[in-house]
């Protein structure tokens, strides 16, 4: 093999030169040229101080020219002369004019491999620009963030590596140092056009930038010159270098800002936290305190620090200082870990340690499964877990000196590892397109391994911020990492329910809606391509399907489970969404096991009831495009079906979105020629059925037998207030005459308006999304409550009257006190349970508008109507006593007799019908009972109205009277008095006679 020797040529475009292989060679950029007035100079080789110089002793003129020099040495190593500028003497006077060359600096660095590929790196201060970059692949693997700095070229070609002209930008930082909590703000000032603009963050000790995106803590703005990065809640999993990296000028830019977080207590792992320990037993003890890796120099101080040996070593993504106590100390001592760092306040971390003396109860030495020393009672005990999980082992010593049960937080490191890795995906760190996948090709492993209600919980929250991720990002998952998600949950819905699923519903009783929410979101993620898929597991049925523009017929599909599964999709449903040519992709899963994992909370309708349940939960997503829908009839079949079926969905929004059955959309059918009952929802997610032993009834005649009702009840309110408006200054002659017929007139008004309003609610949407049904259901409710408190008040008033004989009530102090008593109680509690049951999803019943009978809000309208019933009744029976025994000092028994004749007259009015109405209510509430009580319940309740005209209006005698007087010219001379004296005696005789009443009265 033989080597040519370097020259140089000199153009205005580049040359070529051949170069032997397996040598060090570079290219040179040229310094400046001139013409010299006198003579031709003599070139040197003399090295100068690495600028370039113009040409001296009185040179004309100088220009950069763009030549290069080609450079050939047979070993590794550059002559030190050739690593910087060199810079050649300018010539003699006496020569004759000729281009000079003043100044030689190298560029580019090429290495040839064995192959023959040219390695070719630019120098400092150089660069590829981007047009040679496309052309040819990068020396190291490509990422998109670091400048062009190395190619590989296929043979010598001839160019070199361009000088970089200014920084088109500046990079400021609102603070180097963000403390946990803040907001990091970056901004990046440009000078020139740029493009592809990029923000990454390079962890301390990692090699490779992190890509960041918009997320839940990271924001990126953009504006014309301008460009700012937000990231919130700053803590150490945000330190580190941040990176801006665009294109300008031709050229890739990276300009960058080191950040540091400091540590705060809670990401110090300290083990134990606490400690109680027999000096007797145990001369010494250990205790530790570990930081995760971060940017910043951390040193311990341990205090008290006598007789104790402190050492530090690390562990995968930690450092732990630990210290070795060798003398116990005599009394209890708080031991503390500071935490220090140059220029940051220490962090100061306390672990307490209780001394056990003579006399304490203990709990004893336990060295079953793991150590357990002496602990005194009322204090936990503490464990490391095993060398591979991360957390605690903690055990209660109860104020008996007895071992509590064993509660482990002891977590999987690896598994944890994906679930902040995971976490921070959702918050802004990384691409879910490449990480998703990457994630959950681990998660079947993982799934097997775990072994602790903590590494379940932990599994779970990985796969809901992955489902996120992919939610917000829109991307799309191939069959591969589809796979390994479905095969992850079949693992999941496998784990042993008592020793895994039990303790961790106890410590999150959602887990089993988190792993639904999550699936339900990712399995709908298929690429088009990837369709038709179908995947088979015992847990876990999966088909999907990809539908062109047109549909050929109603959509349907079945599963082999038992009892088996059909569900179909009618075409009419289908066709709306078909927009352009859009294709339609449609997802069917099936969960075994699930709906026995998910929390038991029931919405409306269903009630408390536990209900069995065909073991299976059926997933239906349509996606058109990159959009999802959740609107669409789909009809199923989830077999035979013993008792009453209820065709439900899981509702992640109920119970303050911790999920819960609802039935709200969905109905079933008796199929025909089938024993199987069928379920029709008019939207789509996850389906299941629950069956009942007992159902209220449903009958047709009810329905129209309250319209009807409830008509002919407004009906005879009016007309009770048009009666009134007649007869009114004719019935309120006396006190007991006014209050009796004003609380009846407010009964009347309040009766009407809840009756109006209930008769027009089954016209209005149902359901808590509604806020006319809302409306309605609380203006019924607190006007329902308000006719029974106005009646409440009638029944006091009354009851005064009969109690004290010769104590009159005033009417300004008595009517504001009714006014409260009839609106204001009654508005408290109709606004305490819209309240406490809204958030609950137990405030509305199923489909209508009106207080569900089965979460509780009915019985805070039928609890205070029969209270009332019953003082009410106590009234009615006072009554009767005084009216059997009366005292002498009274009055003459007959006139006595017949003043409590009106007393009991008037609670007879209206206490057996609204008292026997609801308690029929109130029975109709139970599972088994007959169709009987709900039609007598209709009947009373809608002709209440009704009954109040009749018993208490029309069949009084002084409404009587004067309806005559003012209808009919000739009355009885008579009837006035003998009206009078029907509920104005009390009165009268109080004040001594019937003439003194009339005065009293013509006063008033």
């Amino acid at each position: 093999m033989t080597t040519r020797k370097p020259s140089a040529h000199s153009a205005a475009t580049p040359g070529y030169e051949a170069v032997a292989h397996q040598h060090h060679t570079g290219w040179a950029r040229m310094g400046r040229t001139g013409l010299a007035e006198k003579g031709q100079s003599q070139a040197g080789g003399e090295s100068g101080s690495g600028q370039l110089l113009d040409q001296q002793n009185g040179a004309g003129e100088s220009a950069l020219v763009s030549v290069y020099v080609h450079l050939d040495f047979s070993d590794k190593t550059w002559p030190h002369e050739v690593s910087r500028t060199l810079t050649l003497p300018a010539a003699s006077a006496s020569s004759s004019p000729r281009p000079l060359l003043t100044g030689l600096r190298l560029t580019t660095e090429c290495n040839v491999n064995h192959e023959g590929n040219f390695y070719c790196a630019c120098l400092s201060g150089y660069q590829w620009n981007t047009s040679i970059c496309l052309h040819y692949p990068p020396c190291q693997s490509p990422q998109n963030h670091q400048p062009c700095g190395c190619l590989v070229f296929s043979h010598p070609e001839p160019g070199y590596c361009q000088l970089l002209p200014p920084v088109p930008g500046t990079l400021s930082l609102n603070s180097q140092l963000q403390m946990p909590g803040d907001t990091l703000s970056l901004t990046l000032l440009l000078s020139q056009e740029a493009t592809d603009l990029s923000w990454f963050l390079r962890h301390p000790g990692s090699p490779s930038p992190i890509l960041l995106q918009p997320g839940t803590q990271v924001s990126v703005t953009s504006s014309h010159g301008q460009a700012a990065l937000s990231v919130s809640n700053m803590s150490h999993h945000w330190a580190g270098e941040y990176m801006s990296c665009f294109e300008a000028q031709g050229f890739k830019w990276n300009l960058h800002e080191v950040v540091r977080v400091p540590l705060k207590a809670t990401d110090v792992a300290r083990l134990p936290d606490q400690l109680s320990i027999s000096c007797a037993t145990s001369p010494g003890f250990q205790l530790s305190c570990c930081i995760p890796s971060t940017n910043l120099a951390y040193t311990v101080t341990w205090s008290p620090g006598e007789g104790s040996k402190a050492s530090s070593f690390n562990k995968s993504g930690s450092q732990c200082f630990v210290m070795a106590v060798q003398h116990c100390p005599m009394t209890d001592t708080v031991y503390t870990c500071d935490l220090q760092s140059p220029g940051l306040a220490p962090l100061r971390v306390p672990i307490s340690i209780t001394i056990i003396q003579d006399g304490d109860i203990t709990c004893p030495e336990d060295t079953s499964v793991l150590t357990w020393n002496v602990t005194k009672a009322g204090h936990v005990a503490q464990a490391p877990c095993p060398e591979s999980k991360r957390g605690i082992v903690r055990r209660f010593c109860a104020a008996d000196g007895v071992w509590g049960p064993v509660h482990s937080s002891c977590t999987d490191a690896r598994l944890l590892a994906l679930f902040i890795r995971a976490k921070l995906l959702q918050a802004g760190q990384g691409s879910p397109a490449e990480e998703v996948p990457q994630i959950l090709a681990q998660l079947p492993g993982q799934a097997a391994e775990a072994s602790s209600p903590s590494d379940l919980l932990t599994l779970l929250s990985t796969m809901k911020y992955l489902a996120k991720a992919v939610a917000k990002a829109r991307i799309q998952l191939d069959r591969s990492a589809l796979k390994n998600l479905l095969i992850a949950t079949d693992k999941v819905l496998d784990m042993d329910t008592r020793s895994l699923w039990t303790l961790a519903q106890a410590r999150k009783p959602w887990a089993g809606s988190t792993l639904l929410l999550a699936v339900e979101t990712l399995a709908c993620s298929l690429c088009p391509q990837d369709h038709p898929f179908t995947f088979s597991l015992p847990n876990v049925l999966l088909q999907s399907q990809l539908f062109g523009p047109t549909f050929p017929a109603d959509y349907s599909i079945s599963f082999p489970t038992r009892p088996p599964l059909q569900a179909q999709i009618p075409r009419h449903s289908l066709a709306p969404l078909v927009r352009n040519g859009t294709e339609i992709s449609i997802t069917s899963l099936v969960l075994r096991k699930l709906d026995h994992l998910l929390p038991s909370n029931y919405g409306q309708g269903l009630g408390d009831s536990l209900y069995a349940t065909p073991g299976l939960v059926l997933v239906i997503s349509i996606m058109a495009g990159d959009q999802a829908f959740s609107q669409g009839e789909v009809i199923m079949d989830f077999g035979n079906t013993d008792g009453s079926p209820h065709c439900v969905f899981w509702d992640h929004s109920l119970f303050q979105g911790r999920g819960g059955w609802s039935k709200e959309g969905c109905q079933a059918q008796a199929a025909s020629g089938s024993p199987t009952a069928r379920c029709l929802c008019q939207h789509l997610t996850a389906f299941s059925v629950l069956m009942s032993p007992h159902t209220v009834p449903e009958e047709p005649a009810l329905a129209l037998l309250t319209q009807v009702g409830l008509g002919a009840s407004i009906l005879a309110l009016l007309v009770c207030l048009g009666v009134y408006r007649l007869v009114w200054r004719v019935v309120v002659r006396n006190k007991v005459s006014y209050f009796r017929h004003a609380t009846l007139l407010n009964m009347v008004l309040c009766l009407l308006a809840a009756d109006t309003c209930f008769l027009g609610a089954p016209f209005l949407p149902p359901g808590p999304r509604s806020p006319l049904c809302l409306a309605a259901t609380f203006l019924c409710h607190f006007l329902y409550l308000a006719t029974f408190f106005w009646m409440l008040a009638q029944a006091l008033v009354l009851a005064h009257q009969l109690l004290f004989v010769f104590h009159q009530l005033p009417k300004h102090r008595v009517l504001p006190l009714m006014v409260l008593l009839g609106y204001l109680c009654p508005l408290g509690l109709a606004g305490v349970t819209l309240g406490l049951y809204l958030p609950q999803g137990q405030y509305l019943r199923e489909g209508e508008c009106w207080l569900d009978g089965k979460g509780g809000a009915l019985y805070t309208f039928v609890g205070p109507v029969l209270a009332i019933v019953g003082v009410n009744g106590l009234v009615l029976a006072m009554a009767m006593l005084k009216l059997l025994r009366p005292s002498l000092s009274e009055g003459p028994p007959a006139e006595k007799r017949q003043a409590l004749l009106g007393v009991i007259k008037a609670l007879l009015i209206l206490t057996p019908i609204f008292g026997l109405t609801w308690g029929l209510g109130l029975a109709t509430l139970l599972e088994e009972v007959s169709v009987v009580p709900h039609y007598i319940f209709t009947i009373l309740n809608t002709l209440q109205g009704v009954f109040i005209l009749l018993f208490g209006c029309l069949m009084d005698k002084k409404v009587q009277e004067a309806l005559r007087k003012r209808f009919c010219r000739a009355q009885a001379p008579s009837s006035t008095i003998s009206l009078s004296t029907n509920e104005g005696y009390i009165l009268e005789h109080s004040k001594g006679g019937s003439d003194t009443a009339r005065k009293t009265d013509a006063s008033e």
